[in-house]
């Protein structure tokens, strides 16, 4: 049987709950606003249900606990949590070993090009064409929230390093793109010929 602490362990929302903490106690509803507000909802799915499966799990495996309980007007009273010193622990291993360690991954934009193929040129072309559009308005986004934010001067910048690599990331993506699509035109990347007669698929 999985213990609590492994599952807490295996989900990067967590991490994400934990490494904010640190900075400050929050209720759930403050955690999901500064998570968007910061744009790690492009790292972290974040959902309110699931948000709070995995404030419970933290809770329950002794990684934070309830500060207190608060109501601002009429709104509904609010939970605020903390880190808990066990729970500042095992983000440092956590982040430590995720930093340390590269782990297997299985992209599907990876798995779609390795039957880039099966489009043919033309399509190909096409296919890599509008996906390279789409990176690039992805990644303006992600160039402009992380300047707001700075911009803003309420984080650090060593807060939102992760924006910087995602942008790294998708700047890396779109020269790919941009170079298998000159290649395909240019004939440098042969496409071989459909296969004929028995046997063919």
């Amino acid at each position: 049987m999985v213990s609590s602490n492994r599952r807490v362990g295996s989900n990067p929302l967590g991490l994400a709950v934990l490494g904010l903490l640190i900075e400050s106690p929050m209720h759930p509803h403050a955690l999901a606003t500064t998570l968007r507000e910061r744009g790690l909802d492009r790292v972290f799915k974040v959902t309110t249900g699931s948000l709070y499966d995995v404030v419970r799990a933290l809770e329950r495996t002794g990684w934070i606990e309830v500060r207190e309980t608060v109501r601002v007007g009429a709104r509904p009273e609010r939970t605020v949590y903390q880190l808990t010193t066990l729970g500042g622990e095992e983000f440092v291993r956590w982040v430590d070993d995720l930093i340390r360690v590269p782990a297997d991954e299985y992209p599907k934009f990876m798995s779609a090009v390795s039957y880039l193929g099966a489009l043919g040129p033309d399509g190909a072309v096409a296919a890599l064409r509008e996906r390279a559009g789409r990176v690039r308005t992805s990644l303006e986004e992600l160039r402009q929230g992380h300047r707001e934010v700075l911009e803003a001067g309420e984080v650090p910048r060593l807060f939102v390093v992760e924006a910087e690599y995602a942008v790294r990331m998708q700047e890396a993506e779109l020269g790919w793109i941009e170079e298998t699509i000159n290649e395909i035109e240019t004939g440098r990347l042969p496409w071989p010929e459909p296969k004929t007669g028995e046997g063919a698929q």
